[in-house]
């Protein structure tokens, strides 16, 4: 028993192991409830859109896209070649829901300042994002992740065609294939229109 003195020090510490043990409880709740590249992997080997219907097909693709949206640029980059074997399970409908529920905010802004840019600069900023996606892919290579490092992040073909109908008519009027080709590039060029180096002088 504790003497009147004490009784409130052993209350205290008490009080402060309970929070530490409760702090230490929700760490390892969050880490354990945070969800990884590997976690979406998980989830997609998982899922067999041909014995769902169409109620269930819906809500694991919105769990899904839920899960790719709590993944930072880098880690959505390293499921980028993982994506097209669950992609293509998706009918036309479902792959333009899941296009529009995953692209990143502030998208649609970023197209309508990409077109306010002179030619030369809309050049730069595709040249910027290819050569940043390029030096990811390189990094998860370097890393154990098995990307095809000679495979470009978007075709040449679909590179042309971005720079001569411009970017903003090419995605509106494109399908939802073209849209998810097309994903790590307005991706990455949305960071680099961000970091304002677009907007600075012309480099020497």
């Amino acid at each position: 028993m504790f003497s009147p003195r004490q009784k409130p020090i052993a209350i205290a510490v008490a009080a402060l192991v309970a929070i530490w043990v409760m702090a230490l409880a929700g760490y390892h709740l969050a880490r354990n409830a945070r969800v990884t590249p590997d976690k979406v992997r998980a989830y997609t080997a998982a899922m067999d859109f041909g014995r769902m219907s169409a109620d269930q097909r819906a809500a694991a693709i919105q769990k899904l896209a839920a899960m790719l949206n709590s993944l930072s640029l880098e880690e959505r980059q390293s499921l980028r070649l993982d994506r097209t074997a669950w992609f293509e399970k998706m009918n036309e409908d479902e792959k333009g829901k899941f296009i529009e529920a995953t692209m990143p905010t502030g998208i649609k802004q970023m197209l309508n300042a990409f077109e306010a840019l002179p030619p030369d600069k809309q050049r730069r900023a595709v040249d910027d994002a290819l050569k940043q996606l390029k030096a990811a892919q390189a990094k998860l290579a370097a890393g154990g992740t098995p990307p095809d490092a000679n495979r470009p992040p978007i075709s040449p073909e679909l590179q042309e065609k971005v720079m001569k109908l411009g970017l903003q008519s090419f995605y509106s009027q494109s399908s939802a294939q073209t849209k998810a080709e097309l994903a790590p590039l307005l991706e990455q060029m949305q960071a680099v229109m961000e970091n304002g180096r677009l907007m600075r002088e012309p480099r020497p």
